[in-house]
């Protein structure tokens, strides 16, 4: 028995989300404005998206550029409100001015969620130190998973830091999966999964026409062909 590795794509819109459920995504991250590198979709998209595809999705909480928390209390609402229309998985991370996990943000708004399942998203690739951020959030309930490139400007730089912390797998702090995107490309795949890393992330690479063209479902199934034949044995029992 082998695992398959788990395929997440951003999705803007319905066609994005149809599109990327053809193709064999398992899970969409839903944003808006990726102008500002992703932003918080309003709860109509949620709903019409969730009526449209029954893979999973995780949607994005973030109100505005950069890895600031900001208005916090907007954030609850605007949290709590997501859950009410049925959001169940989560994204988000949030870094203090010394690039530290601004843990009152982070733990205020994952208290809204109410025991969702949620990744904190590449603000890691921003901290001032990762390790320290990993110990930082240890713990809190629901976080199942790291989105990041290793660094700041994307795997190729990253890929180093990707294999150490993949090879720390079940020590304090790294009991989360590691889903691997910015910059991935589908010669990264066979080191990272040698590695054991089992999640990938693509935004751009889901869109031969850019971000101003949808996403394209022969795009992800080349990611998911690519991915599949990289399959990992599964663990023993």
């Amino acid at each position: 028995m082998s695992m398959r590795a788990v395929l997440e794509v951003i999705a803007l819109d319905v066609e994005d989300a149809v599109a990327a459920q053809a193709g064999g995504a398992d899970r969409l991250e839903l944003v808006t404005d990726m102008a500002a590198d992703g932003l918080t979709p309003p709860a109509p998209a949620v709903v019409a998206i969730r009526a449209a595809v029954d893979i999973s999705l995780r949607v994005m909480l973030r109100l505005a550029d950069g890895f600031a928390a900001g208005d916090v209390d907007r954030l609850v609402r605007v949290a709590r409100d997501l859950r009410a229309a049925g959001a169940d998985e989560f994204v988000l991370g949030f870094l203090d001015a010394d690039g530290r996990a601004d843990l009152a943000a982070v733990r205020r708004v994952v208290d809204a969620l109410d025991g969702a399942r949620w990744t904190f998203h590449r603000a890691i690739d921003r901290a001032a130190d990762r390790d320290a951020l990993r110990r930082q959030l240890d713990g809190l309930p629901g976080l199942d998973t790291y989105l990041t490139a290793g660094a700041p400007g994307g795997v190729d730089d990253g890929l180093p830091t990707l294999l150490e912390e993949a090879a720390r797998a079940g020590r304090p702090g790294y009991a989360q999966r590691i889903m691997v995107g910015g910059g991935l490309r589908l010669d990264h795949v066979p080191r990272l999964r040698d590695a054991g890393i089992d999640a990938f992330h693509i935004g751009g690479a889901a869109r031969p026409g850019g971000w101003d063209g949808p996403v394209s479902a022969e795009a992800v199934a080349q990611w998911r062909t690519v991915l599949d034949s990289e399959l990992l044995p599964a663990p023993a029992v």
